[in-house]
């Protein structure tokens, strides 16, 4: 449903938003699942982990929000390279107007960023569900 973008407030209440159209597409819904360390013995976790229950098939995703200015913009870069230490594909799901054009175009260049209203569309193509 386009305009979900515009009602969440954080990174936080994307990830419900993403676990609920998850749940709605008979999805399988892991919140903040450990993935294992950073270079510096920081634990890593996966925001969101989402499972097929058929076919097995996987997928994490980080939710970043960015209402005004903020840090969420600068991190966006160490976040495609965290994802691509993951075991499993992932993706950045992303909402919030404090985003920059020239953010916004870098992360639709990476093809691992879906703003939250195109997120259930996504899904529905990458999992191989019901258009």
């Amino acid at each position: 449903m386009p305009g979900r973008a515009a009602a969440v407030r954080s990174g936080q209440e994307i990830e419900t938003v993403v676990a609920e159209i998850a749940r709605n597409l008979n999805l399988e819904v892991f919140r903040q699942v450990k993935v294992g360390r950073r270079i510096w013995g920081a634990e890593r976790k996966i925001d969101v982990v989402l499972r097929h229950p058929t076919t097995r098939q996987t997928i994490g995703i980080e939710c970043k929000f960015q209402g005004g200015g903020g840090s969420a913009e600068e991190k966006i870069p160490a976040t495609v390279q965290d994802i691509e230490a993951w075991p499993i594909p992932g993706i950045i799901v992303f909402a919030g107007k404090g985003f920059s054009s020239n953010m916004r175009s870098f992360l639709y260049s990476t093809g691992k960023a879906v703003d939250l209203d195109d997120v259930e569309q996504w899904l529905k193509l990458f999992f191989g569900l019901d258009l």
